[in-house]
């Protein structure tokens, strides 16, 4: 069962339905918070405070779209609320941390140039405007299909294929500096 379905969440224990929603969507979801916050700690609040909204709304999903698309248009409205809200305009977080995972059988000089080629890239990323950082992220590491990317954006199809070429475009701009 790949899709959690309207007919499953009606006749499930909510309780048991949430915690099995988490385990199938919880990182995704807290990265694609991290997206917009670039903040790990916010992130984490973010995606706490969304799965919460989950479960207070799974009485509304009627099955017409699939679950992730919906729950994805759930985590993407909440983000972009959290960043027009006072406390991220007038509160300064404190630094983020990313404890480095790496064992020492993979210190070799491949693994730490291609480390730097992400972290390069995901700079990159993170300084595109919301909306190309979106589709960019939702293409490429989530790995969701261009009319699934359109339903979660609310935009259409041609808008998200323009703005994946676009947010290239500008990618390839920012790696050339």
């Amino acid at each position: 069962m790949n899709e959690l379905t309207a007919e499953w969440m009606k006749v499930q224990d909510k309780d048991l339905l949430i915690d099995e929603i988490m385990d199938r969507y919880g990182q995704e979801i807290l990265q694609l918070a991290y997206t917009y916050v670039h903040n790990k700690a916010i992130a984490e609040d973010l995606t706490q405070d969304i799965f919460i909204k989950c479960y207070k709304n799974l009485h509304i999903y009627s099955g017409k779209a699939k679950f992730r698309t919906w729950l994805w248009r759930i985590a993407i409205n909440h983000c972009k609320d959290f960043l027009r809200s006072w406390y991220n305009k007038n509160i300064i977080p404190t630094t983020d941390y990313f404890p480095n995972h790496i064992s020492e059988k993979e210190i070799i000089e491949e693994v730490v140039i291609q480390q730097e080629e992400d972290h390069e890239l995901m700079s990159a990323i993170m300084r595109l405007p919301t909306k190309y950082r979106e589709v960019i992220y939702l293409f490429y590491y989530e790995e969701l299909m261009i009319k699934d990317i359109a339903s979660i954006t609310r935009t259409g199809t041609n808008t998200v294929k323009t703005r994946l070429r676009r947010a290239k475009s500008l990618l390839k701009e920012m790696l050339e500096e």
